[in-house]
């Protein structure tokens, strides 16, 4: 006589369900990090500075076209068109440029210079008459409308850690070669 044991319906079904779920779970649990990686990737940086041309070429005598030569650009990654009226572009030591009025279209750049000129699609004036950018060291910071970092970008270095300079100082002078950082 033979005796078999046999496991009863519902314990299968029990089993296959645990199975199923665990790996359900599995499953999730390898997915998720790859999906929050492409979501936060996605939403990293639609506007962003792409340059930065600190130091102007050539002699910097505080002329219009010197000013002019010194900028920061900013790029929409995007394809949707973003308005930027009330965001700022600030240094360091606290020098702002606020945006007015101004909409950045999608896979656009702009370029803000220090100097005057006449606002357009591709280029904004600061209309200064002093250099805003370091030319041994600085951040630009962008920030929205509400105050919130958009992006920085850093260069050089403090010799002097007490070192602080004001907007009043001359920072640059006698013949430079035009240092130009281009990011991402």
């Amino acid at each position: 006589m033979s005796t078999s044991t046999r496991t009863p319906a519902y314990v299968t079904v029990r089993r296959v369900a645990a199975a199923s779920l665990a790996t359900g779970a599995l499953v999730s649990a390898i997915t998720l990090p790859a999906s929050a990686a492409d979501h936060s990737r996605h939403q990293r940086g639609q506007v962003e500075i792409t340059a930065v041309q600190y130091d102007s070429p050539g002699r910097d005598n505080y002329s219009n076209r010197s000013l002019n030569r010194e900028w920061v650009e900013i790029t929409n990654t995007t394809r949707r068109s973003v308005n930027l009226d009330g965001w700022t572009l600030r240094n360091r030591d606290g020098e702002t440029y606020t945006f007015d009025y101004f909409r950045l279209e999608g896979r656009a750049t702009v370029r803000i210079h220090t100097g005057i000129g006449r606002d357009s699609r591709t280029d904004l004036y600061q209309d200064l008459r002093h250099y805003v950018w370091d030319n041994r060291s600085d951040t630009a910071t962008l920030r929205n409308d509400y105050g919130r970092r958009v992006d920085t970008e850093s260069w050089g270095y403090r010799r002097h850690g007490g070192e602080h300079r004001h907007w009043g100082e001359h920072r640059h002078g006698g013949e430079h070669q035009g240092r130009y950082h281009h990011y991402r």
